[in-house]
């Protein structure tokens, strides 16, 4: 049996605070300010506070194996009492961790460079992209996010269209999102059949039209994460690809948030779209937690950035250490088959969580694939109004009443985001199930004036058997056979 660490703390929580405030900077922001978490140890798809107090996190898409796994750590600190030195020596962790990411790529995607994080990352693929098309425009998706560093800022507009954000640079050109339930176009607005791919992919053809010097790279998130869990309609990826590539330029897939498995279906999330892209940029579920990205390009345009004579260095990229670690972690999605669950979970969780449009009024919209789920909340499904303070209320309730961590996101704040450890298995999507109900019945009625006790009085909604008695059997693996026939069969 694995051994669990206690949870511990070196100080009083309100110490912590204390130095936080005093050190740390007031734009470094809390999840959950008013009633921060503590967080001193995690395992699998759980969190514990100094408390001891076990949290379901749905927020954490970079633990992507789980907190803490035994095999991942075990690599990691196995590399680091052995050697930690940059890539300008020969290590065998380096290469084996550029041939398993090349293995996994469709095409010609076969170069790697590796870097400390998704920015990094975004900021060398832009490189790539201009040195290889000898151009300097990009085009972005509205509401994207690529990173911090200040190549990416500037192309993504999640930061730049913030209330005192840095003005979008004149070679930026923003795309609308190809958001079909509240987006530029949307599927109510138009007959029933109409090809919304290809009216998103004419707003992009006019940016490429428009282009005073040429497009160098489009950009896009194959699955925009920040924007709201946004799914994009058939075809959309394939019609612009062939438009940027007609057009001279080279395309970027950024899997920053939704690679190695995390939809299910597939290893990549551009992989549905049936696109190959000219450069993926990959981090943060790559390391389990630990800094370490990868840049993966063909060897067409590895030559071209290449040709420049300038050499491409950097001082923890592609080091032993992360090398093992990203080697680990993809060694136990194969093993442990955790794309699989998520294409197996997912499904389940989809599929229960559509019911919830049923149920609720409150309920707009319920997008997602694998472990990768969007609820969009409104105050009105007709003129689809977003409820963003009722979104924010359920995400403080799931911790407050029912310990589980979730986000809201996207340009209004009104999408429930859930993007759990790839562990997370079919009880804890019934614990959710259960909580996110709860919220909404409590939301409800308290709108209609109907709530009786404090906050964390709870309305009444059936609790399911993996949440109550059954839970112990149900971990063990003896799932219902109702929820097991349904997962098999969605």
């Amino acid at each position: 049996m694995q051994h669990i660490m206690e949870a511990k703390e070196d100080m009083p929580k309100n110490d912590t605070i204390k130095l936080r405030n005093k050190h740390i900077g007031k734009s470094c922001q809390l999840f959950y300010k008013t009633d921060p978490l503590k967080i001193v140890r995690g395992q699998g798809q759980y969190m514990y506070d100094e408390e001891g107090t076990q949290y379901l996190d749905c927020i954490n898409n970079v633990a992507h194996v789980g907190h803490c796994h035994p095999k991942v750590v075990e690599a990691g600190s196995r590399q680091l009492a052995t050697l930690s030195t940059n890539n300008r020596f020969l290590h065998d962790e380096l290469v084996k961790c550029a041939q398993t990411l090349a293995a996994k790529m469709p095409g010609d995607l076969s170069v790697c460079y590796f870097v400390n994080s998704g920015s990094e990352a975004n900021d060398l693929a832009l490189r790539l992209a201009r040195q290889h098309t000898k151009r300097h425009e990009v085009i972005t998706l509205d509401h994207a996010y690529h990173g911090h560093v200040s190549a990416v800022m500037d192309i993504s507009p999640y930061k730049f269209n913030q209330p005192g954000g840095d003005p979008k640079p004149d070679f930026v050109h923003v795309a609308p999102c190809p958001d079909v339930y509240r987006g530029k176009i949307r599927d109510c607005d138009f007959p029933e059949g109409t090809d919304l791919g290809q009216l998103y992919a004419d707003e992009v053809a006019r940016l490429v039209e428009d282009s005073p010097s040429g497009i160098a790279a489009f950009i896009a998130e194959s699955l925009q994460s920040c924007g709201g869990q946004i799914i994009p309609p058939k075809d959309y990826f394939k019609k612009v690809y062939k438009i940027i590539r007609d057009a001279g330029g080279v395309t970027i897939a950024d899997e920053v948030q939704v690679g190695f498995g995390r939809i299910g279906t597939h290893y990549w999330a551009f992989e549905p779209h049936e696109v190959i892209p000219d450069i993926v940029t990959v981090a943060k579920p790559m390391g389990n937690g630990h800094p370490v990205g990868a840049v993966v390009t063909t060897p067409e345009i590895a030559e071209s950035f290449a040709s420049t004579g300038v050499c491409y260095f950097n001082t923890y990229g592609g080091n032993p250490v992360s090398c093992a670690i990203a080697n680990a972690v993809m060694r136990v999605i194969d093993e442990e088959k955790l794309q699989e669950n998520a294409l197996n979970v997912g499904k389940y969780l989809l599929e229960q969580c559509r019911a919830l449009r049923f149920e609720y009024e409150m309920v707009g919209d319920i997008r997602g694939t694998g472990l990768f789920v969007g609820i969009e909340l409104v105050t009105n499904r007709k003129a689809r109004t977003p409820a963003t303070k009722t979104a924010k209320a359920v995400v403080d309730r799931m911790k407050k009443v029912h310990k589980i961590l979730v986000s809201s996101d996207g340009p209004d704040d009104n999408v429930i985001k859930l993007k759990p450890p790839m562990v997370f298995n079919a009880v804890n999507a019934d614990q959710f199930l259960y909580a996110i109900r709860e919220c909404l019945s409590f939301m409800e009625n308290q709108e209609k004036g109907q709530v009786n006790g404090g906050s964390e009085s709870r309305s009444t909604v059936p609790m399911p058997a993996s949440v109550t008695g059954g839970l112990c059997n149900l971990a063990n693996g003896a799932l219902s056979e109702k929820r097991d026939q349904m997962i098999k069969s969605v």
